[in-house]
């Protein structure tokens, strides 16, 4: 059998971890195959192995049976094999035509020679249904349309091997959609495509083999169309998962938290991006906003949790006025904040878990003497927390969160915020970008959190979590609430009408 590439034997070791331990991988012509496996189970480091980001301890990689030697991803360039990566590389004050170019710029002169490079660009974004504005500022665009920048520069640069290290995890349903039909599309061209996921959905609809890691190892290769999802779930996990979520129903109690006719201003433009919002969520009940992303959820949340001023109507926790308040304010008040960017609003990625575990508690007695912080007391706390939320990382405590892998990332700031005993938990996306035990677990404190006695407010833009978690369903589009569902009689075909503005309840 003829393989493209081949990966045989890596090894590749970090402080205090094996992250690849004696791995083989091997993708042939014109296949999507999948890398499928936990947060933390090796595959983006097997694939930076590959793009020439790392360099293996052990073990060799082949192309079309020759064995070949990559330093750096200009090496990988040179092979014909481009990466997408889960958190974009992108320069963000550039066009989108000045990050695709970038590195392989054609000049005259000494003169940057554009007219070409834009005709090429446009062609490509036609080619495959891209639809990218070649001037747009990256700072400018969504994440979905970032992501499509990161594809043209892979086929601008004419690369047969392609990897897209978690594509999904920061797209909506819609352009998840628009992703699996232009992989495709590149493999019908000829290019094999490495897809590294845990979304076992997505496997099935798009990959023809797939190789399951866990814990750094190789758990086998199989064919997708002959294995459940399930028989995948066991080998990725090490246990049954269960897919659906177990709760009792909601007894809601007091009101927690009231929104009042809330209004917030735009950034940049006229158009508001909420406007006159008020919903209330009760002691002992999961309040979910659902919506197609851009609709004025990061908006909203920006204001209720104190990053974005509000231009009218009033926020109340416990009946206490906390609009104005500063944000470590709203938390003494008991707000809690799972929020939607993990890098730029939940972590300080160069400081330690330990550090990151105690952000919100290290001006607290217990933590502190005399503005000098007590260490001994914060590695005590952090550890209790890396336990109880069975949080990984290489050097426990002392291990800087920018190592980490996504998921433990998100595991830390779930852990600080639920500990932090909040009277309103904001979770926004909990889970974007886990797998599926991850998911299952998180699921589990968010229900815990309710049946405690909590207010949880959850915005989501995945479908089934919506379902699954919330006690009632408010729709958000263009800044409005549309609709108040009762997760039990509302079907997704319904939601789905609410959240494109098909359709809108009079009773709101």
């Amino acid at each position: 059998m003829s393989y493209i590439i081949e990966m045989i034997g890596i090894t590749k070791q970090f402080p205090g971890i094996i992250a690849n331990d004696d791995i083989t991988l091997q993708l042939k012509k014109g296949e999507i195959h999948a890398l499928l496996g936990e947060n933390g189970a090796g595959k983006s480091t097997l694939m930076s192995v590959l793009f020439g980001l790392y360099r293996p301890e052990k073990g060799i990689i082949k192309k079309n049976g020759e064995e070949i030697s990559i330093k750096d991803p200009n090496d990988a360039n040179r092979l014909g094999i481009g990466m997408v990566h889960q958190h974009f590389k992108l320069v963000h004050n550039f066009t989108v035509l000045q990050n695709i170019i970038l590195g392989v710029e054609t000049t005259k002169h000494g003169f940057l020679k554009m007219d070409k490079a834009r005709k090429r660009v446009m062609d490509l974004s036609d080619k495959y249904g891209l639809k990218v504005d070649p001037d747009a500022l990256i700072s400018d665009i969504t994440v979905g349309m970032q992501q499509r920048v990161e594809i043209l520069k892979m086929l601008y640069r004419e690369n047969e091997i392609l990897i897209f290290d978690e594509p999904t995890a920061v797209l909506t349903p819609q352009e998840i959609e628009e992703l699996m039909k232009i992989m495709r599309e590149l493999v019908k061209e000829g290019k094999s495509i490495l897809f590294i996921t845990h979304k076992l959905n997505e496997i099935k609809q798009v990959a023809d083999r797939c190789t399951v890691l866990r814990k750094g190892k190789c758990v086998g290769t199989i064919n997708v169309a002959e294995t459940s999802k399930d028989t995948m779930s066991e080998m990725m996990v090490g246990r049954k998962v269960k897919f659906s979520v177990e709760k009792t129903d909601a007894v809601p109690g007091e009101p927690v938290f009231e929104v009042k006719n809330l209004t917030v201003a735009s950034r940049h433009g006229t158009k508001k991006p909420v406007k006159n919002v008020s919903f209330t969520v009760r002691k002992g009940e999961i309040v979910c906003i659902a919506g197609i992303d851009g609709n004025g959820q990061s908006e909203l949340v920006y204001a209720l949790t104190g990053l974005m001023p509000v231009e009218d109507g009033k926020i109340l926790l416990n009946g206490k006025d906390v609009t104005h308040l500063s944000i470590r304010e709203r938390n003494i008040e008991g707000m809690s904040h799972i929020p939607e960017d993990r890098h730029k609003d939940g972590l300080v990625l160069d400081y330690s878990l330990a550090e990151n575990l105690v952000l919100k508690k290290y001006f607290m007695q217990e933590f502190q003497n005399n503005g000098f912080i007590k260490f001994p007391a914060v590695f005590k706390y952090s550890d209790m927390l890396i336990d109880r939320y069975d949080i990984r990382a290489g050097q426990g405590s002392s291990a800087i969160v920018r190592s980490m892998s996504g998921g433990n990332q998100q595991k830390a700031i779930v852990a600080r915020e639920i500990d932090y005993n909040p009277e309103i938990l904001i979770a926004v996306q909990p889970t974007r970008g886990l797998d599926v035990g991850a998911i299952e677990y998180i699921h589990k404190k968010l229900i815990e959190q309710r049946d405690d006695g909590k207010a949880v407010l959850l915005v989501s833009l995945e479908l089934d979590e919506v379902m699954n978690l919330s006690d009632r369903i408010l729709v958000i589009y263009e800044g409005e609430i549309v609709a108040d569902l009762d997760p039990k009689k509302a079907t997704i075909q319904e939601l789905g009408l609410y959240m494109s503005g098909s359709k809108r309840s009079e009773a709101v």
